[in-house]
């Protein structure tokens, strides 16, 4: 029975070749764990409005230097895709639900609630819909400048 703890007992196939050993990486390219007030604040804006946000359903590593400066992109019309982009980490499906017609007020809220100039706001694909949410996405954008 092999060591699994021991490399070369878990990997046979390195056995004969040498290890090449990786330099360690910069400090500067580590990403550190979300701690600071602002992450923590904006992560909360965006649960109370129970928003969903690119930055967790991609799975972004720069999601605590963002948040922590109040900045989130903001993806609108649900958190499953239609469609399955290759390059893409969101979920993809038939949409369980329906649109939620009060979550441009809660995207307007959020935004004015982190004090933004700007805002990016995506959606998912939504091709069970006619328009694609085409609406949805401007009552959005209308209740943002509002």
């Amino acid at each position: 029975m092999p060591d699994l703890k021991q490399p070369k007992q878990r990997h046979p196939e390195k056995a004969h070749r040498p290890d090449n050993a990786q330099p360690k990486k910069p400090d500067w390219i580590r990403v550190k764990a979300p701690t600071s007030a602002g992450y923590k604040a904006t992560r909360n804006i965006l649960r109370d409005n129970n928003l969903v946000t690119v930055c967790e359903e991609a799975g972004c590593p720069n999601v605590g230097e963002c948040w922590s400066q109040g900045h989130a992109t903001m993806m609108i019309m649900g958190e499953v895709c239609t469609r399955a982009c290759s390059f893409c980490n969101i979920a993809t499906g038939k949409p369980p639900n329906a649109l939620d017609v009060f979550e441009p007020g809660r995207v307007a809220d959020a935004v004015a609630k982190l004090g933004l100039n700007h805002v990016v706001i995506t959606s998912v694909d939504r091709d069970d819909i006619a328009d694609g949410g085409a609406e949805h996405f401007a009552q959005t954008i209308r209740a943002v400048r509002h």
